[in-house]
């Protein structure tokens, strides 16, 4: 085997170790931050217009910031804003649950499933380092056929014409997608494919957050609480 060869994979092997560390740590800190901020977001009872205005906030700050300061110290500020406001943000639907009569019940299944299949996809992914970006296209596709049914859902509900089963739909169909983006992100970053660890953790980030959102409305509609 040519030498040279055996170099490139090494110092491959080297950088997707370092961007897996960087990324899974700097993936804890923004978890316990977000959570910390949720707390303080139920402990003074955020309103739900106000929990949106955060959703935006940080969606805004994921589009059109996030890429312009993902190569900069100045991108983990934006990390710890777009989670911090994610997490606000998360309070009232919280507070929401846990007013029904098993909402504690309810959400601490939705944040252990939700462990579960985020520690054992990834544990897949590192461990096998089979190549999912295949799925890159599928997934985008998938999240705007869910996103397009969601806003359908959303106005017949504000209209008076509830559709739960379809509200339903798209939960499933979004906690299946983000199982798929973990496989992907975590894959991109094993084989080559993400380098950047600030825009890694932001993307496991996103699927872990809908992910959990996504697994507390189902447990919540079939545990019928809700």
């Amino acid at each position: 085997m040519n030498p040279n060869t055996v170099a490139i994979r090494t110092d491959t092997a080297i950088a997707a170790n370092r961007l897996i560390r960087n990324t899974y740590t700097l993936l804890s800190m923004t978890l316990l931050f977000s959570a910390l901020m949720a707390g303080v977001s139920m402990a003074i009872r955020l309103p739900v217009g106000a929990s949106l205005l955060c959703s935006v906030g940080a969606i805004v700050l994921l589009w059109f910031v996030l890429p312009r300061t993902a190569n900069s110290a100045a991108g983990l500020g934006v990390v710890f804003g777009i989670t911090g406001l994610l997490g606000f943000g998360l309070g009232p639907v919280l507070n929401a649950y846990l007013g029904l009569p098993n909402g504690a019940e309810i959400v601490m299944s939705a944040l252990g499933l939700t462990g579960m299949v985020f520690l054992g996809l990834s544990a897949y992914a590192l461990t096998t380092r089979k190549d999912f970006s295949f799925m890159g296209g599928f997934l985008v596709a998938g999240i705007w056929v869910a996103f397009i049914a969601g806003l359908v859902a959303l106005g017949a509900a504000l209209f008076g014409y509830p559709l739960p089963g379809l509200a339903l739909a798209v939960s499933a169909m979004f906690a299946v997608l983000m199982a798929g983006f973990i496989l992907y992100q975590t894959s991109l970053m094993v084989n080559g494919g993400e380098t950047n660890y600030i825009l890694a953790t932001v993307g496991l980030y996103v699927s872990i957050y809908n992910l959990f959102t996504s697994l507390l409305h189902l447990i919540g509609a079939f545990s019928g609480d809700e």
